[in-house]
């Protein structure tokens, strides 16, 4: 099964009262890892600061890419923003429509073009939708045709540089497999079910930073977690030459 699809039956299996077990992350760096599923439904005042950061700098129409269980799209529409939810996954928008998210998308990312909006919102280590460094120059493309003038990506990510051993020069030790170290080869477990493998990126600001000069667009760090991880604000860079 699509790890999208998988991941959205557990939500609406937790909203719907079936709550039995919880969900289980694995990754080609690390063992299983349990996602309980009351987090996915956690309120603002639950949220990591850097959550909190991103949703009080959004204006304007807001898109909140793989919406999820719609929590930052529920607070975002509780506080008057104009919102729409997206996601992949039927059940993950059903879970959105129940708790009152007024306008969804069933969609994918890439796959979306009906309008532009003034932010575009991608939390939860929201760049890994790319799946791949090679594929994030694309990716980023994609989402600034989908912005409005002057308008913003709010997305976070985090550095694995912590998850790996070091040589004595100081350089990070990656397994010859991996072409980058942030990018995972990875698998969602859920009641007896296993999703299809899927690929999930994690960016170093220096390569998110290229990426994002490379389809014209600025890359500003507004605040840093604990653990290698950040929120970055890009904006179109402005292309008018200088007279």
């Amino acid at each position: 099964m699509d790890a999208n699809q998988l991941m959205g039956k557990a939500l609406l299996d937790y909203y719907s009262g079936h709550y039995t077990t919880d969900m289980e992350f694995a990754s080609n760096i690390s063992e299983k890892d349990i996602y309980p599923l009351p987090y996915f439904f956690r309120d603002y005042k639950q949220m990591p600061p850097i959550e909190q950061t991103a949703l009080a700098r959004c204006n304007g129409s807001v898109l909140d890419i793989g919406a999820g269980s719609g929590n930052h799209s529920l607070y975002l529409q509780d506080i008057g923003v104009d919102v729409t939810a997206l996601d992949n996954s039927k059940d993950a928008l059903e879970v959105c429509r129940l708790r009152g998210i007024k306008k969804t998308e069933l969609s994918s990312i890439l796959a979306y073009n009906k309008t532009t909006f003034d932010t575009l919102l991608l939390l939860m280590n929201g760049i890994g939708i790319a799946q791949t460094l090679a594929d994030l120059p694309a990716f980023l493309s994609h989402l600034k045709s989908l912005l409005k003038p002057g308008g913003q990506i709010l997305v976070d990510s985090s550095d694995l540089q912590y998850m790996y051993e070091r040589a004595p020069n100081g350089a990070i030790l990656v397994p010859a497999k991996m072409t980058y170290y942030g990018q995972l080869d990875c698998e969602l477990f859920y009641k007896n079910q296993k999703s299809e493998p899927f690929n999930w990126l994690y960016v170093d600001p220096v390569n998110f930073k290229e990426a994002c000069t490379s389809v014209g667009l600025d890359f500003k760090i507004l605040i840093k977690g604990d653990n290698y991880d950040y929120l970055a604000q890009l904006t179109a860079l402005d292309k008018t030459p200088f007279l």
